[in-house]
């Protein structure tokens, strides 16, 4: 049976992608990717050009747009001091 994947966010451009995914792997949930073909064969993201579409397992949807959420308001933001905690250990 195939999987029916769900879009749980839309981003433009590599590195935003790479970042969404790369957010999302960690907390286990697997992603695949819809509409990156004009980005890759012509490297176009203007206006719109170039979105990609992230998308995950149904079961894994309303924990990832919850994650995602949470990285909109802030709830993931390392604080400015954390390159000094970080040299101490």
């Amino acid at each position: 049976m195939e999987i029916e994947w769900i879009v749980v966010t839309t981003v433009q451009g590599e590195f935003e992608e790479t970042q969404v995914r790369s957010f999302l792997r960690a907390h286990d949930i697997s992603t695949t990717t819809r509409g990156e073909a004009l980005r890759k064969t012509h490297g176009l993201t203007l206006d719109g050009l170039g979105q990609v579409e992230i998308l995950v397992a149904p079961e894994h949807a309303n924990r990832a747009k919850l994650l995602l959420d949470g990285v909109e308001r802030g709830e993931f933001t390392l604080p400015d001091d954390h390159h000094a905690t970080l040299e101490q250990d």
